[in-house]
């Protein structure tokens, strides 16, 4: 169970069992123009997904391994801000960002051990229910990458 997650949050070709790429081979090529267009009020942003989902990599991480790094350098923390300046250094260094807290995630993702699977993370979420809901929480918001630079494309 454990090596199908991990080929979906880290596959060895590039592009997940679903045949979608990660979220890090869906940002390349998206420039800060393209990462920060909203495709209508009250939607997300290709940028504003990609902080979301390098704060959720980095959360899972910390309840996964609670002595590991303490510091996400954005808020607010779900939804984390847009930088001052959306500018093309600013979203490499964003794009950046999430690659470390993916990289991250997958190191820790793979010192899950077989008896640690069913134990309680949270007073709800086991390890490998939060495994899961992890890798689900990454295709999903990579899909809606997609979708919106298809988007981009045809405004």
């Amino acid at each position: 169970m454990l090596e199908a997650l991990l080929a979906t949050l880290d596959p060895k070709r590039g592009a997940a069992w679903h045949g979608g790429p990660t979220p890090l081979l869906a940002l390349r090529g998206v420039s800060a123009a393209q990462a920060r267009w909203v495709p209508a009020r009250r939607r997300h942003s290709i940028w504003e997904l990609a902080l979301h989902i390098a704060y959720w990599d980095y959360a899972v991480r910390r309840r996964l391994d609670p002595g590991s790094a303490r510091d996400f350098p954005r808020s607010p923390a779900n939804w984390p801000a847009l930088p001052e300046r959306p500018d093309a250094r600013a979203w490499a260094l964003d794009r950046a960002l999430l690659a470390r807290e993916h990289a991250a995630l997958v190191q820790v993702v793979r010192r899950v051990t077989a008896s640690r699977w069913n134990r309680r993370l949270t007073g709800r979420w086991t390890t490998g229910e939060t495994v899961v809901g992890i890798a689900a929480h990454e295709v999903y918001h990579t899909g809606q990458i997609q979708l919106l630079k298809r988007l981009w494309r045809a405004r």
